[in-house]
């Protein structure tokens, strides 16, 4: 058997099993995994764990947002992106008011071709529905885009009503795509809102205390009686609150393929950031907001007891000067998001597998196994298997690094974990058999990167796979 190149002496650790043994590549495919495997080129994996390449299901690269662009592009954010240990990312296509989800799409295809350093999906941003939509889900399902994304929250600007998204869950049923929800009250936060601005509220914690926990947890448990009605699958996006996350726990148990993720900066901030003097707190302006602490634990227990299905990271970066800075004098103006495309693996390792929450499987789940089986990836990504994508981190366990600003790749002002110390980071990263990450430097090309189709009817159980 001819192998282009072997990773040699690595400890393999997937969803399953922990093992040591040799990875042979050839034409970006894993060809053959066993003992001292023959090949012509190899790279030394001693003393390294090797995991699949992460896989961040939810970012928001070069998008318009609050009458700004988030700050990285394609080629700043999968660079960071790569350096973190992923190696594919779902972005967000947005349909346009009274436009095609097509043309949407298109746009999205526009800004990511030839300046990703990754590989690339979209989730359609679905805003408005009518029957002409609904045969563009069904064309985007056959092409490969098989998940669209709908909101409860922002009236106005994205919000559908529960026809909508009803509507949009049935034709799911029949072409086999998947609905992912941004789960919040946002009729009621509205009112919250204007009541704050009207009562001289403008300094950026009042974002939260405007989002309670009880809009996320209702939300929740609507959109999952919707799916249940509709007879499908739902995926909840960026769960922050323990209330809605046992929401998806009691579904889970009733046996509802329910599925759920969380982000880093509900596991390591808390709404203690939004009361930083001055306007320090817009910087944790996000939806949903930072909770309270404490709950950061129920997500943790969410997380080892599959309640949470994964992480990703909800990437959504605006600089504090000149953007963050709109929302001076009324938070309701900050454009919403934070940063972390680069650090999600770092920090889940730190907290998750450092401090004994989660074993090391759980942890290769949770980043890459899980959301390759849910979005229709597995096993091209996601696994350590004969034919699958050679998209492989060597992860060197022992080796420090303080999170910052000043070394991240991230093309933002700030950090929201500056100063936090990890042990353990993506030494070394490969796409599809490729070298684009060597001792933490990027070492790859910015048209690395190319689109992967998934497959549709994927998660369909609550295991996330086809029933």
């Amino acid at each position: 058997m001819f192998l282009d190149f072997i990773i040699r002496g690595g400890t393999i650790v997937t969803a399953d099993d922990t093992y040591r043994a040799d990875i042979g590549i050839t034409r970006g495919k894993i060809k053959a995994i066993g003992v001292d495997l023959a090949g012509a080129e190899s790279l030394d994996a001693s003393g390294k764990l090797v995991m699949p390449g992460g896989i961040d299901v939810h970012t928001h690269l070069d998008m318009p947002f609050g009458g700004t662009v988030t700050a990285d592009d394609w080629t700043s954010g999968t660079t960071a992106a790569a350096c973190g240990g992923t190696t594919t990312v779902i972005d967000f296509a947005i349909q346009d008011f009274g436009s095609s989800l097509r043309k949407g799409v298109d746009a999205w295809f526009a800004r990511a071709e030839g300046k990703a350093a990754i590989d690339y999906s979209f989730h359609t941003i679905v805003r408005d529905l009518k029957e002409s939509h609904l045969k563009e889900m069904d064309e985007l399902v056959s092409e490969g885009i098989t998940t669209f994304k709908l909101f409860m929250a922002y009236p106005g600007v994205f919000m559908v009503d529960d026809a909508t998204i009803f509507q949009a869950m049935l034709r799911t049923r029949d072409n086999g795509g998947l609905i992912c929800m941004h789960a919040e009250n946002g009729g009621v936060i509205d009112i919250l809102v204007k009541r704050a601005l009207a009562e001289g509220h403008t300094e950026p914690k009042w974002h939260a205390l405007t989002r309670p926990m009880s809009a996320e947890a209702e939300a929740t448990r609507r959109a999952i009686a919707l799916a249940e009605m509709a007879g499908v699958p739902v995926y909840i996006v960026h769960l922050s609150a323990g209330d809605a996350m046992e929401e998806v726990r009691r579904a889970r148990e009733r046996g509802l393929p329910v599925f759920a993720e969380t982000c880093p900066q509900y596991l390591f901030l808390s709404y203690e950031d939004y009361e930083k003097p001055g306007f320090e707190g817009a910087k944790y302006v996000m939806s949903p907001p930072l909770r309270p602490k404490g709950n950061e634990e129920r997500l943790w227990n969410g997380l080892s007891t599959d309640a949470l299905q994964a992480v990703s990271t909800d990437h959504c970066s605006f600089c504090m000067k000149e953007q963050k800075e709109i929302g001076k004098g009324d938070f309701s103006k900050i454009p919403n998001g934070a940063p972390g495309i680069e650090n999600r693996l770092m920090l889940l390792h730190e907290g998750g597998v450092n401090r004994g929450r989660i074993t090391m499987n759980r942890f290769v789940d949770l980043v890459s196994t899980r959301p390759a089986k849910i979005f229709g990836l597995y096993p091209r990504k996601g696994s350590i298997t004969v034919g699958a994508d050679a998209d492989l981190v060597l992860w060197d366990k022992e080796r420090k690094w303080t999170i910052s600003a000043k070394t991240h790749r991230m093309k933002v002002d700030y950090n929201p974990y500056e100063g936090t110390e990890v042990t353990g980071v993506p030494d070394t990263v490969l796409l599809r058999g490729k070298v684009v990450v060597r001792d933490q430097k990027h070492v790859g090309s910015t048209t690395d990167g190319a689109f992967v189709r998934r497959e549709a009817g994927t998660a369909r159980t609550p295991e996330g796979s086809p029933r």
